[in-house]
């Protein structure tokens, strides 16, 4: 494996994350996970170059994911015992002795890339359940009837498992059973869409149910494979197609390697996947999935070459309506499929010196996947990758930075992308962010700080392209400033007084904070669109529009929400802010809708009495300057900081019913002028 020039002089990593105690959390845990990892006998860690210790990306995606889970707060022992279960069930090795010879055989071959939904034998029998979307990449370790029946059964193995399960075979593969059938012992395949039938006191052990959705896989050098092949598959090619032979009732076989794989919109509530194919002379052709048969291209990998024995071949939906004369591949009721994986090359990249000084690593590079086109495949990389770390053919990258500014491209109409301008401790790059129909990532404002992964970069017009694709396998956008759990878990942030904060502006910050006192004007009332959180303009026409998303808004697409401007304060100083959404009505205690149901006056009590309530709170600086359009907190007359977040730290108490109880209210909470509040 020759060393790529290209990551030759991967820049060193920045400061240190003493300063972010998120990445601080991230490292410790990373270094515990390591610690504990020679003690588990038979485990063997699946980390570049055999190391003990978990990815970085691995360990920030786990974190966030229990974060999510629990967003009333998590403590250090609940991640470290989330994330050492994860670390184990993912990555052990388990030896036995009644592991079937034949896998030993399979063990010996060249090892592919597993498939991002892959479940082992053993972790079934755990948690005695499979979810339908879930990948079983098993061999076969026996073929059987059931004794007085008709009924075949698969015995399945798999290389991380000391288990095997039983299968009920789907009759529409039973004539790929019996002696000379191409379903017996040692054969790899993949299956998804599976059901379990848990133990009962009749059977004694848990099965898989027929599932439909089985892939064959065949292998090149393997004499039985190739003739199969050749003699199935390589008569005709997609140019071959004649529509009268179709209708004629004419069944093609092709072979055929596959190039990407993606989502289209759904026509109803039938989802829609595309895999697009090119054959040996170069001739594309789109292979579409309808309803359930989504899952299998679970089983599928860009790169591998797709054996389509008898599809449907008719023409090319483009919505719910037309047709085109574009003829395209479906997966029928004759249709079988046999897929020969690619397999997975590597790259040895050159670490830093500064990584090699500050991780203690006793490797210099490590080796990365590979694929087809070039790119290489950065979800296992050790350490956090940087933005001046970002090269051409680069995929699988994760970053972690402060959002610097949002706008949606104009140019291709027919799409939804957005530039994120994204930065951290080296430098900044624009991400463009690919939607399948709409934003889908609620409120995400500049400076704030969000975790993006799966990544890919690209050299476009002599710059570097780097894009996020909203539904990319691994893929995922996390806004940490507005993320309960991190507001809850003292483990994961340090407290910071209001005096310190103007001096580190690059990161979230949580306070303990009181209220002064709130003034109608500094309230608005405003209608936001529900998708991104963003206010919405009324046109002459009545209708109302997004000017962040560029669309009109129905009034069932809109909520009604706070603007709220206001002073915060501790025993070290004060700091004017702005907040929107839920953090502003968790701030005043109500809904905007109670709120505006209030006569006037009552509104002006019900806000003196919120003077000096605390509350634990998460800000951002917000302000940023340059060209593009920035959202919402980049307004001239908003101020410099945002709060995010907002907790009381008071007792409950039921002030709308003392105020809805009140006879008679004090003169000088009603006087003076205020701004009216605005829908």
């Amino acid at each position: 494996m020759a060393t790529s020039p290209v990551f030759d002089t991967l820049s060193s990593p920045p400061s240190s994350n003493q300063d972010d105690p998120f990445l601080g959390f991230v490292e410790y845990a990373r270094s515990t996970l390591a610690s504990t990892s020679g003690d588990g006998g038979n485990e063997l860690s699946d980390t570049p170059n055999g190391g003990d210790q978990p990815p970085w990306c691995w360990a920030v995606s786990r974190i966030l994911k229990t974060c999510r889970a629990y967003p009333s707060g998590v403590t250090a022992a609940i991640l470290l015992s989330d994330l050492f279960q994860a670390w184990i069930e993912q990555h052990k090795y388990l030896t036995s002795k009644r592991k079937p010879e034949v896998l030993d055989l399979l063990e010996k071959r060249q090892r592919r890339a597993r498939l991002p939904n892959t479940v082992t034998i053993d972790s079934i029998y755990e948690k005695n359940f499979i979810s339908p979307s879930s990948v079983i990449e098993a061999i076969i370790i026996d073929e059987f009837l059931l004794p007085g029946t008709n009924i075949y059964m698969l015995s399945l193995g798999d290389l991380w498992s000391s288990c095997t399960i039983d299968l009920y075979l789907h009759r529409r593969y039973y004539d790929y059973v019996g002696p000379n059938g191409i379903l017996k012992k040692g054969r790899e395949i993949f299956l998804t869409g599976c059901s379990l039938r848990t133990a009962t006191e009749g059977s004694g052990k848990a099965r898989l149910l027929p599932t439909e959705y089985i892939i064959i896989l065949l292998d090149e050098d393997e004499d039985e494979d190739a003739m199969l092949l050749g003699a199935q598959f390589c008569t005709y090619s997609f140019s071959s197609i004649s529509p009268s032979d179709v209708k004629g009732g004419t069944c093609y076989s092709f072979y055929a390697r596959i190039e990407s794989i993606e989502s289209l919109e759904n026509l109803g509530n039938i989802q829609r996947k595309q895999i697009t194919l090119i054959d040996n002379e170069g001739w594309k052709m789109k292979f579409l999935l309808w309803g359930e048969q989504v899952l299998l291209a679970n089983l599928f990998s860009v790169g591998s070459m797709l054996a389509l024995d008898t599809p449907f071949i008719s023409n090319y939906v483009t919505n719910g309506r037309e047709e085109s004369e574009e003829l395209c591949l479906e997966y029928g009721s004759a249709t079988q499929i046999y897929l020969v994986p690619v397999i997975q090359q590597e790259e040895q990249v050159v670490l830093s010196s500064t990584q090699m000084r500050t991780q203690e690593t006793k490797s210099s590079q490590v080796s990365l996947p590979r694929d087809s086109h070039g790119a290489i495949d950065f979800s296992k990389y050790p350490f956090q990758m940087y933005v001046i770390d970002l090269r051409d053919k680069m995929s699988g990258v994760s970053l972690y930075g402060m959002v610097a500014s949002i706008c949606k491209q104009r140019t291709n109409a027919s799409k939804t992308i957005y530039h994120l301008g994204i930065e951290d401790e080296s430098g900044s790059i624009i991400v463009k962010l690919h939607f399948v129909e709409s934003w889908s990532l609620a409120r995400v404002g500049v400076g704030h700080r969000v975790y993006i992964s799966s990544l890919t970069c690209s050299i476009n017009s002599q710059r570097l392209e780097v894009s996020w694709f909203e539904r990319e396998p691994g893929s995922s956008f996390v806004n940490l400033s507005c993320l309960p759990a991190l507001l809850n878990s003292s483990c994961l942030h340090k407290l910071s007084h209001l005096s310190d904060i103007s001096d580190q502006t690059d990161r979230t910050h949580i306070c303990h904070v009181h209220l002064d006192q709130i003034e109608q004007f500094s309230i608005q009332a405003v209608l936001c669109h529900s998708s991104c959180s963003e206010p919405v303009n009324q046109r002459a026409d009545g209708l109302y529009h997004c000017t962040f998303c560029e669309c009109d808004c129905d009034c069932d697409k809109c909520t009604c929400s706070f603007q709220l401007h206001i002073y915060v304060s501790d025993e070290s100083g004060k700091v004017f802010a702005w907040c929107t959404g839920q953090t502003a009505s968790e701030l005043l205690q109500i809904s905007p809708d109670e709120f505006l149901a209030l006569p006037e006056d009552e509104r002006a009590m019900y806000l003196y009495t919120l003077q000096d309530e605390s509350f634990m709170v998460a800000m951002v600086y917000c302000k940023r300057t340059g060209d593009g359009h920035n959202n919402t907190s980049n307004g001239s007359h908003f101020p410099d900081w945002e709060i995010t977040q907002a907790q009381s730290n008071s007792p409950s108490s039921d002030v709308m019913f003392a105020l809805r109880n009140c006879s008679s209210l004090p003169d000088i909470l009603s006087v003076g002028a205020h701004m009216p509040l605005v829908r």
